[in-house]
């Protein structure tokens, strides 16, 4: 059996610091994370397809054409917290670094589902997860976290018209049961 040598491609910095020491701040400065208007939070574009998709290719409710796909870097910080909020396409969240994240989604059909997402997979904690097109979403960071970066996509691509906020009042009349967590999840 011949020998394989292996070649590193990448040499890891001496001295570097290590992600579990890495702070709120620092992780916005490097990748230029902005608060995120409306949402809350603080966010990056980090992709944006150059293909578009026509409105005849599109699902129904969509008034025109849209990027292909999209992707950006998103952080929660205790001060902050994703507003409740729906979405004409589907959001797929990926959990990158730090603190578990708390998530509400109310469906269409009037029921709820909370979600954890964080790096304990063995205690039901998600590193990524799928918000279906039309349920409304909000997030915070779990208590006495100090961080959580993550990622969402988006395909078709995120265009500002397919957001809406979510009114306190019209989801805790339809969702009573959640209304506490409604009215944290709400501006």
């Amino acid at each position: 059996m011949p020998s394989v040598t292996l070649v590193r491609i990448f040499e890891a910095p001496s001295g570097g610091i290590s992600t579990s020491m890495l702070t709120a701040k620092q992780i916005q400065d490097f990748l230029k994370l902005q608060p995120l208007p409306v949402e809350g939070g603080y966010f990056v574009e980090s992709y944006r397809s150059k293909f578009t998709l026509v409105q005849p290719s599109l699902p129904p409710g969509y008034p025109g054409e849209r990027v292909l796909s999209t992707a950006i870097y998103y952080m929660l910080t205790p001060d902050t917290f994703s507003a409740m909020h729906r979405l004409k396409g589907d959001e797929v969240y990926h959990f990158y670094l730090g603190d578990p994240v708390e998530m509400l989604m109310l469906k269409p059909d009037g029921a709820a589902e909370a979600v954890l997402l964080g790096h304990d997979i063995l205690a039901g904690m998600r590193l990524q997860h799928a918000v279906p097109a039309g349920t409304w979403q909000g997030s915070r960071l779990a208590p006495s976290g100090k961080f959580a970066l993550m990622g969402t996509t988006m395909a078709p691509g995120f265009d500002p018209q397919d957001f809406e906020l979510g009114k306190r009042d019209d989801l805790s009349a339809r969702y009573p049961n959640y209304a506490p967590l409604i009215a944290f999840l709400t501006r």
